[in-house]
C-alpha cells in the first residue's frame, strides 16, 4: 500500500504542475507515515510541509493542489488536507483488510525488506571477562544484541554476532590465583579435619555464606578462610562461590598434585584450565538463553606474533604511528594523540614499564574488525560511557569514520516480591543469570530484558516474571497466540496431536479453505486489527534503524489486546445456538491466523517461543 499511496502523490502532483496548479520542484522523499491516531488516516504525506520553501507556497496551498489534482482509486476511500497541510489517505474496507492475505501469503517474510541494503554489519555484545559465571547486566546485553541481529537481518542487514573473549591481561592471573588458593585450602581442610571433599567444600562455603552476612565488615572470626583469602591475595581476587566450585574440579581430577607446586606453575595451570570451564560455563548459559555467536574472538591472538615477529596490536600501532598520531613522552610511554581528533585528553598505549594498555588491545580488535565489516555496533554498560570517545577517534585515525556505534545499556534492578535482592560485586554476591534462566524459563527471561530502551533501567521482578497470568506482558502475548491456535484447530476439526504433526500453516488452510471474502470484515474491531497488523513492515524497519527491538514487545501486547477485542466482539466459530454465516466464518479465521503469524514472528525476533497450547 505504501508504493500504492506514493504513485497517487507523485501523479498528482505531476497533473497539479502541469496544469500550472503548482510550479516545478523534485522531493525525493514524500514523508510518508503512518498516523498514530486513526482519525488521521490510515496513511498521511507531509510533501507539502516539505515542499513548501521549493514552491514559495503554504503548505496548505500545495496540499489542497494535490488533493484537487488526486486520481481516484478503489483502494482509497477518501482523501483529506488537515492541519498546517498534511494529506491523509483513508482506505476502504477491502483495501484495509488486504493485509490479512498479505500476511498469510508472505508468511515469515511479512514484514522483510531491504532498508539495510546487504551492508555487513558486525553487533558485538555480552563480551564478559572468562573468570566467572554471567550475571543477569550480562542477559539483558545477551537479549538486546541476539534480538537486534534478528530484527536488523529481517530489515535485510548482513549481520555478524561477535563475542570478544578477554581471555588477555592482569585479570587472568588474579582468576589463577583465587582458584589456587580456595584449592590450598580445601587441601588444608582436609588435612586438618581428616574430613572428605564434599565436606571441605561445605565448610568453605559456610565460611562465605558467614561472610557476607557480615553487612558491617567487622569481619569477626565467624569467616576465617574468606579472611585468609582476602588476606593471602591482598584483597584482589574474585571471591565467589564459583571460585570453590572450580577448586573442587580440579581436586577431584588432580588430587593433591598441586599442592606443593611452584606457585607460579600452580597459577597458570589453573588459570588456564579454569578460564575453559568458565567460558564453556558462559557458552552454556548462552546457548540456553537462544543466543548465538558467529564468532568467538579471543583478545590473546591480538599478541601472538606472525611470520613477521609482529602481533596484530604492533601492525595496528604501527598504523596510528604512520598517521602521526603516536608520541612518547619523556617516561618513554607511547600515548595516542586523541585530541587532535576531539577527545579531552590524549591515551596511553603503552606504560612506562612496557605494558600494554586495555586500550591498546582495543584500538587492534576494531581495526580488526574494520577488515570484516563495514559498520561496527558495539552494545557495552553504561559505566563504560567514558570509554567510547576514545575508541571513536582511534576508529577514526585508522580510517573508519563514522562506522563504529556504541549502545549503552543501563542496569538491571533485580527483585524479589518488590525486595531488592543484595548483590555485591567485591563479595562476589552477584546472581548467575544461569539460575535466573533455570526458575523464571527462558522466554520470560528474554522478554522482560527486552521490554525497555537500553536507554533505562529494568526492574526485574523474578516473582512478577515467573506469574502465569495475564499481568505478565510475556503470558498475555503468548496466550493470544495459542489462543488462536486453538480457535483453528477447532476450525479444522483436529486434535493438538494431530495439528503437531500437521503444522499450524496446514491447520489453518483446512480451517480457512482457499476462497474467502475479506470484504466481510466491517467490524470496528476488525478494521482495527487489520490496521495494527499493516503496521508491522515498518516498526520493522524503525528497530533496526533507530536499535531499538524493545519496541517488539510494545506491538506484540498491542496487537494481543486487539486481537482479545475482536475475539469478545466477533463470532469466529458458529457453537450451539449461536450460528454464524460460513463466508463471514472464513473471512474471521483468515484474520486470526494472519494475527497468529505476526504474533509469533514478533515472539521469534524477540528470541521467545510461541506456544500452541497453553
Amino acid at each position: 500500500m505504501p508504493e500504492k499511496i506514493e504513485e497517487l502523490v507523485r501523479n498528482a502532483i505531476a497533473s497539479a504542475q502541469e496544469a500550472g496548479d503548482l510550479p516545478q520542484f523534485e522531493v525525493d522523499d514524500l514523508g510518508l507515515e503512518r498516523p498514530a491516531d486513526a482519525n488521521n488516516g490510515d496513511w498521511t504525506s507531509t510533501i507539502a510541509l516539505k515542499s513548501a520553501r521549493l514552491a514559495h507556497r503554504s503548505p496548505r496551498a500545495i496540499a489542497q493542489s494535490i488533493v484537487d489534482h488526486m486520481a481516484s482509486d478503489p483502494a482509497v476511500e477518501r482523501v483529506e488536507v488537515a492541519g498546517p497541510g498534511f494529506v491523509n489517505f483513508y482506505l476502504s474496507t477491502a483495501a484495509g483488510n488486504q493485509v490479512f492475505r498479505t500476511i498469510r501469503e508472505q508468511g515469515h517474510d511479512f514484514g522483510r525488506s531491504n532498508i539495510g541494503g546487504g551492508q555487513k554489519v558486525q553487533v558485538e555484545f555480552v563480551s564478559a571477562n572468562p573468570v566467572g559465571p554471567l550475571h543477569i547486566g550480562h542477559g539483558r546485553w545477551a537479549a538486546l544484541g541476539d534480538s537486534l541481529c534478528r530484527v536488523m537481518e529481517h530489515a535485510g542487514y548482513d549481520v555478524e554476532r561477535e563475542y570478544y573473549i578477554n581471555d588477555h591481561g592482569s585479570q587472568m592471573d588474579v582468576f589463577g590465583n583465587s582458584v589456587a588458593e580456595r584449592y590450598l585450602q580445601l587441601a588444608q581442610v582436609m588435612r586438618d579435619r581428616g574430613c572428605s571433599l564434599d565436606e571441605a567444600v561445605a565448610a568453605l562455603l559456610d565460611d562465605r555464606k558467614a561472610y557476607v552476612s557480615d553487612e558491617k565488615d567487622e569481619h569477626p572470626e565467624a569467616h576465617p578462610f574468606m579472611d585468609a583469602f582476602n588476606e593471602h591475595l591482598g584483597g584482589n581476587a574474585y571471591g565467589g562461590d564459583y571460585i570453590i566450585d572450580v577448586a573442587r574440579h580440579f581436586m577431584e581430577s588432580d588430587g593433591d598434585r598441586w599442592v606443593e607446586a611452584d606457585p607460579k606453575e600452580r597459577m597458570m595451570e589453573f588459570r588456564e584450565r579454569g578460564y575453559k570451564l568458565m567460558l564453556g560455563s558462559i557458552k552454556s548459559t548462552l546457548d540456553q538463553s537462544r543466543c548465538k555467536f558467529d564468532v568467538w574472538f579471543s583478545e590473546r591472538t591480538l599478541y601472538e606474533k606472525g611470520e613477521d615477529g609482529t602481533s596484530a596490536v604492533d601492525r595496528a600501532l604501527e598504523k596510528l604511528d604512520k598517521m602521526g598520531y603516536l608520541y612518547r613522552d619523556e617516561d618513554g610511554a607511547l600515548w595516542f594523540r586523541a585530541t587532535a581528533l576531539g577527545d579531552d585528553k590524549d591515551r596511553v598505549l603503552i606504560k612506562t614499564n612496557g605494558e600494554y594498555t586495555y586500550f591498546a588491545s582495543d584500538v587492534a580488535y576494531h581495526w580488526n574488525k574494520f577488515q570484516r565489516v563495514d559498520h561496527v555496533i558495539d552494545i557495552w554498560g553504561a559505566d563504560h560511557h567514558g570509554y567510547i570517545q576514545r575508541v571513536q577517534c582511534a576508529c577514526e585515525a585508522l580510517g573508519y569514520p563514522n562506522q563504529f556505534e556504541v549502545l549503552l545499556g543501563q542496569l538491571v534492578n533485580l527483585l524479589r516480591d518488590g525486595v531488592p535482592v543484595r548483590m555485591s560485586k567485591r563479595k562476589g554476591t552477584m546472581v548467575p543469570y544461569q539460575e535466573l534462566l533455570d526458575e523464571v524459563g527462558t522466554d520470560a527471561a528474554r522478554y522482560t530484558l527486552i521490554s525497555k530502551s537500553s536507554n533505562q533501567m529494568i526492574d526485574f521482578d523474578i516473582e512478577k516474571v515467573k506469574k502465569q497470568d495475564n499481568t505478565n506482558p510475556v503470558y498475555y502475548v503468548q496466550y493470544a497466540h495459542a489462543r488462536i491456535c486453538s480457535i483453528l484447530r477447532r476450525g479444522a476439526g483436529v486434535t493438538l496431536e494431530e495439528a503437531g504433526k500437521l503444522g499450524m500453516d496446514a491447520v489453518a488452510d483446512r480451517a480457512i479453505g482457499a476462497d474467502y471474502d475479506l470484504a466481510l470484515l466491517t467490524d470496528p474491531t476488525e478494521t482495527t486489527l487489520a490496521r495494527k497488523l499493516s503496521e508491522f513492515p515498518g516498526l520493522i524497519e524503525g528497530c533496526a534503524r533507530d536499535r531499538a527491538p524493545f519496541r517488539l514487545t510494545h506491538y506484540a501486547e498491542e496487537l494481543a489486546g486487539d486481537f482479545h477485542s475482536f475475539y469478545t466482539v466477533c463470532q469466529v466459530l458458529p457453537s450451539k445456538g449461536r450460528p454464524v454465516d460460513e463466508g463471514l466464518s472464513r473471512a474471521r479465521l483468515a484474520a486470526c491466523d494472519a494475527t497468529r503469524r505476526v504474533l509469533a514472528l514478533a515472539l521469534e525476533l524477540c528470541g521467545v517461543s510461541a506456544p500452541q497450547s497453553m
